[in-house]
């Protein structure tokens, strides 16, 4: 680990009050590293500058103890839905290792690299499944089995909750990753979210640390069941959001 990785993550962690060991800002290291190597033979981020890297997907990702404040005690079952390049699953599960987490993604490209990250930081109770959430949602080992879904994926919240909400258990909480101001997207998605058995929390805005950008997380609780409709085939949530 750098001198300049070490006194970057310290900074961000302190404006987030959270406390690593040496181990784990190790790992954080390990997993830079294996996303810059891998990232020049497949497209994983455009974020590439260590500073960014630590900012913008270390400590955007670790935002959450913000929004679920046991999330550092709690065994909880958490799902990262389209996670990518591992953000804000891998993240998590670094700096909690209470949590068994579930990471979905769709090109099975990114789950091989999520799976050597996995494997050459020795995290344990998470797995990397390669799969479209439409499908995995109606799937009996994954719907409704959840007490959190987090998504950084960019899509509009309609489409996101109808993606997201139906792993979450009742009483759980699908919680997505925004930016910027969200009243508008919120008007248009509280139907859908109703819909699906959720009901929207207040929002919760947090800027990244050493920046004036701003992250924006929707809580939304999970109240009863998701119908049996929803999601809807594989398409369909993108291309007709549910009104």
């Amino acid at each position: 680990m750098t001198e300049m990785f070490e006194k970057l993550m310290n900074e961000g962690l302190e404006e987030i009050s959270l406390t690593l060991s040496e181990h784990q800002k190790e790992q954080f290291f390990q997993y830079y590293e294996m996303l810059i190597e891998w990232n020049k033979v497949m497209n994983l981020t455009a974020i590439t500058e260590l500073d960014e890297v630590v900012t913008k997907h270390f400590m955007d990702s670790l935002l959450l103890v913000k929004v679920i404040s046991d999330i550092q005690e709690k065994p909880y079952k958490c799902i990262d839905v389209g996670t990518g390049a591992g953000f804000p699953g891998i993240p998590l599960k670094i700096a909690f290792p209470n949590l068994k987490i579930t990471l979905l993604d769709s090109l099975n490209k990114r789950v091989g690299f999520l799976n050597e990250v996995i494997s050459k930081l020795g995290l344990e109770d998470i797995h990397a499944v390669h799969g479209r959430a439409e499908d995995f949602g109606r799937d009996g080992k994954y719907r409704e089995q959840y007490d959190l879904c987090v998504s950084r994926a960019v899509a509009n919240m309609s489409t996101l909750s109808e993606y997201c909400i139906p792993f979450v258990k009742k009483d759980g909480y699908f919680i997505p990753y925004k930016s910027g101001k969200v009243e508008d997207e919120l008007k248009q998605a509280e139907s859908a979210v109703k819909k699906l058995g959720g009901e929207l929390n207040p929002v919760v805005m947090h800027l990244l640390p050493g920046t004036d950008v701003e992250r924006t997380f929707i809580p939304v609780k999970k109240m009863g069941i998701t119908s049996k409709k929803y999601p809807r085939k594989a398409g369909l949530p993108s291309k007709e959001p549910l009104k």
